[in-house]
């Protein structure tokens, strides 16, 4: 099992910047595994936002390539996603995610505004 707890979400103006965090517990976070976050804009559906897997290669939503970078510290067994020039449309609520063996773990999110 994993427990994930996201953080670093807040108000942000337009141009801004946010680094969000998620820290996992119950579990080391493997290289194995896969980790992402995905985002729920208001209103409407759950959507990817980064992956990193196994290799260390990264997939981004398209809306956000240049801007967001995904990252892991396996030391702290956390997972970052650093969010640059920001823009009213990344206003969501962002949850981290890891995958096991084909089992999908999510936490609670964490609400991001960005708005002026």
């Amino acid at each position: 099992q994993v427990q994930l707890v996201e953080s670093g979400g807040g108000l942000v103006q337009p141009g801004g910047s946010l680094r969000l965090s998620c820290a996992a517990s119950g579990s080391y976070i493997f290289s194995r595994d896969v980790v992402g976050w995905y985002r729920q804009p208001p209103g409407k559906g759950r959507e990817l936002v980064a992956v990193l897997i196994t290799s260390g290669s990264t997939t981004y939503a398209d809306s956000v390539k240049g801007r967001f970078t995904i990252s892991r510290e396996y030391a702290k067994n956390m997972v970052y996603l650093q969010m640059n020039s920001l823009k009213p449309e990344d206003t969501a609520v962002y949850y981290c995610n890891v995958v096991r063996l084909k089992i999908n773990y999510w936490g609670k999110g964490t609400l991001v505004t960005v708005s002026s």
